[in-house]
């Protein structure tokens, strides 16, 4: 980092003052890195703008004073308004050196200066420091650190690719390095001589900070690829390039697949956090909400200081800007897909929706944006196919005031539940809901383009209530005599106007678990108390009429206390739960069909 912003001050200094360019103005601008395993040596050389003695003094012989800062305010002082975009802005850096090595070596001459005027700084970092004046050839800083025996790896080809490839990739200069490999010869036999050639080892090409419209499609994808090592294109790519009172840049990608930790408590998220193109942030969740953790990608800001920590950044109110910013960008994103490529956005939503509903209860600012992009089947929907709330919306009839939805482990089982019998009978269209998070999800949400989320397993429908009211009477009985049979199990018993060929129902309260969310929490090792149902009876089927008018006499007490206990077991059966006893459940079944179903 250091280096680069020697060589930027050294392009600057050149517009003004042709001595900067001692050989000529075709200089490669250049860093270069030169082990010594045997001595145990690493030299960063750059051919930067380089120092004098005061300012080696000045800056290596005080801890944490930046040269980087001093040369920015200077340049403001002067009213320099494209300043270049330096990165070493703070002065500790350079002393990480000696977090490898326990001495460390500066050879630097200012660029435009004698030859004679180099000059030769050493400390072990602990206490003092020496400076000398010598003869340097070449201007620029090399910086040569004696590694510590524990840190030696530093010195082997495959950790500096490693380092430079993780951290300064996309540094503007080359950074450079001798590589030595063994000759072949035409036979493809190894020689016994060796050739030493240079090689960059950093790409130098930071896609993010260019305009989207001088990027191209492979490109992207090519990036996408080399950041993730996924060898499959993105669904989507977002380029973009924000300016004014918050400059920031990035490139974030929507995979085309679920990462296999995508529910792993413990994952990291959240794109790349560059500042002016070196690594901050590996995974700056920080600029993203855990519902869209599946956005993989880079970010960089010009704005901020390079050694920010997560601290400071959670209390940053530039990093809040970027967020909201970046969260729009990609909800538009996803919007755009949905509208323009449905097939695509429909194997998008399969492998993602379940976390992106996660923004419905989590970001209340955003939740009805982000149910917008929720697709469901629904009754009205062959298998496989999907649908809207604003298109469901559209075809709810004129009197309907509910979105009605049903939750549930799969289509298959929900599309013949009981609980959809009055609703089909009616033609109202019921969403199927089989993600573990729906019924929390869109209960918290609770209203859609005004029109309230009610499921068809809880509460009353208010269906046919004027009919159902004036049945209750002569089933009056019936449903006091069961709810002293069922006792605890059950919260009551009443008669039902959302059945028509079933015998009863489970009814959950409008502000209870569901059984579906139950089973996961208890997956999770939760303690969860079992929510009481209502029991809903049909008066119009034969069971419930022959149970009202057959058992309800003295001599019948043990029969209806039978078929109570069935019945309840039925219920459990029709909602997707286990029964209490199976063994009995199967028993009961079979002794009446041994006498003929009585």
């Amino acid at each position: 980092s250091n280096a680069s912003d020697a060589i930027d001050k050294a392009k600057y200094e050149g517009l003004t003052n042709s001595a900067i360019y001692e050989s000529g103005s075709d200089v490669v601008w250049k860093i270069k890195l030169t082990t010594d395993v045997d001595a145990k040596t690493l030299t960063l050389s750059d051919n930067g703008i380089g120092m004098s003695r005061d300012e080696v003094v000045e800056l290596l012989g005080t801890i944490a004073h930046s040269g980087t800062r001093e040369f920015m305010k200077k340049l403001t002082e002067n009213g320099a308004k494209d300043a270049a975009a330096l990165i070493g802005q703070f002065g500790v850096g350079f002393y990480s050196a000696f977090m490898v090595a326990d001495d460390v070596e500066v050879f630097t001459r200012k660029r435009g200066e004698p030859v004679n005027s180099g000059v030769h700084w050493r400390s072990d970092g602990k206490s003092s420091y020496s400076v000398e004046n010598i003869e340097k050839a070449n201007p620029g800083t090399d910086v040569v650190l004696h590694v510590r025996e524990d840190s030696s790896d530093i010195l082997q080809e495959w950790e500096l690719r490693r380092i430079v490839s993780q951290y300064s990739d996309y540094i503007e200069y080359p950074v450079a390095m001798d590589i030595t490999r063994d000759t072949t010869g035409e036979d493809g036999k190894p020689t016994g001589e060796k050739t030493t050639t240079e090689e960059t080892l950093n790409s130098m090409k930071a896609l993010w900070l260019k305009n989207s419209a001088e990027t191209t499609d492979d490109e992207r994808n090519k990036f996408y690829q080399h950041r993730t090592h996924d060898h499959s294109e993105p669904a989507k790519a977002i380029q973009f390039k924000t300016e004014g009172t918050s400059e920031f840049s990035g490139i974030l990608f929507i995979p085309t697949h679920a990462p296999f930790n995508l529910f792993h408590p413990d994952a990291e998220y959240g794109p790349t956090l560059y500042v002016k193109r070196v690594q901050i942030m590996e995974h700056c969740n920080e600029l993203l909400p855990q519902y869209l953790r599946f956005v993989v990608g880079v970010v960089e800001s010009s704005d901020l200081p390079l050694n920010i920590s997560r601290e400071i950044l959670q209390n940053n109110r530039q990093i809040s800007a970027m967020k909201k910013n970046i969260v729009k960008r990609v909800l538009d994103a996803l919007a755009d897909m949905q509208q323009n490529e449905p097939d695509k956005y429909k194997k998008l939503f399969n492998e993602f929706g379940k976390v992106l509903k996660e923004g419905i209860h989590y970001d209340y600012e955003r939740r009805e944006s982000i149910a917008k992009l929720a697709l469901f089947e629904s009754t009205a929907t062959k298998a496989g196919e999907t649908t809207t709330l604003e298109e469901y919306i559209s075809r709810m009839k004129s009197e309907q005031k509910d979105i009605y939805y049903l939750t549930g482990t799969s289509r298959a089982m929900l599309e013949n539940s009981p609980y959809l019998e009055s609703l089909k009978a009616k033609e109202l269209e019921v969403l199927f809901m089989t993600d573990e998070v729906d019924d929390l999800v869109f209960g918290a949400l609770g209203t859609f383009k005004e029109k309230n989320f009610k499921s068809v397993m809880r509460g009353d429908l208010e269906l046919d209530k004027e009919v159902t009211a004036k049945k209750a009477k002569n089933y009056e009985s019936l449903t006091i005599k069961l709810k002293e049979l069922l006792g605890d199990s059950i919260e009551g018993v009443r008669l039902t106007n959302r059945l028509k060929s079933s015998p009863a129902c489970l009814v959950l309260a409008d502000d209870a678990i569901n059984p579906q969310m139950e089973r996961m929490l208890r997956a999770m090792g939760q303690s969860v108390p079992t929510s009481k149902r209502t029991l809903e009876i049909n008066p119009d089927h034969a069971l419930i009429k022959y149970m009202n008018s057959e058992l309800l006499g003295e001599d019948s007490k043990k029969g209806i206390s039978k078929y109570a206990s069935l019945l309840y077991d039925m219920a459990l059966l029709l909602e997707g739960e286990r029964v209490n006893d199976p063994a009995k459940f199967v028993n009961e079944i079979s002794a009446m069909l041994a006498k003929g179903g009585k």
